[in-house]
């Protein structure tokens, strides 16, 4: 449980810079604008893209929260005996390893856009530091999660 702790905290700590710095920059004719998630999403629905800035808001903002969450929650309702049925706790936990697979896909987006595009001194995408902070949260998260002995979820057994 202490490496799940350890690996749920350090995503944590790496979430918030991932959502206060820009996660992609775009550099045209030299001038660059960076913008966060939540900066993108804004201007994903003001521009009447609702699918794609709620495709956005979901996949970048959403989830990454919620699977902290529901690991979190896990956590403690074993370490601390919650009354969780197990089958219930075994459902959370599928969410999680299935959520897991998809996490990065934000990061690849980001990663897509930046080696496709550059279009000399027109235009440009950048990877900002929300990127590599969103990156970096994702990774341990999954390990997190991946910490997680899926026994424990069946037999309530504490294992500090």
């Amino acid at each position: 449980m202490q490496k799940l702790w350890a690996w749920l905290v350090t995503g944590i700590f790496f979430l918030i810079p991932a959502n206060l710095y820009p996660l992609l920059s775009n550099e045209i004719f030299g001038h660059e604008e960076g913008h966060t998630i939540l900066e993108g999403i804004l201007l994903f629905a003001q521009s009447g893209d609702y699918l794609v800035a709620g495709v956005i808001f979901l996949a970048s903002f959403v989830i990454p929260f919620f699977k902290v969450a529901v690991i979190a929650t896990l956590a403690l309702s074993i370490q601390h005996g919650w009354q969780l049925s197990p089958r219930l706790r075994h459902v959370l936990y599928e969410f999680v390893e299935f959520i897991g697979r998809w996490s990065m896909i934000d990061v690849f987006v980001v990663a897509l856009l930046t080696g496709l595009v550059h279009l000399g001194a027109i235009l440009a995408f950048l990877p900002g530091a929300g990127a590599i902070c969103f990156a970096l949260s994702v990774i341990c998260t999954m390990l997190s999660a991946q910490a997680l002995d899926a026994k424990l979820i069946w037999d309530g057994v504490t294992n500090e």
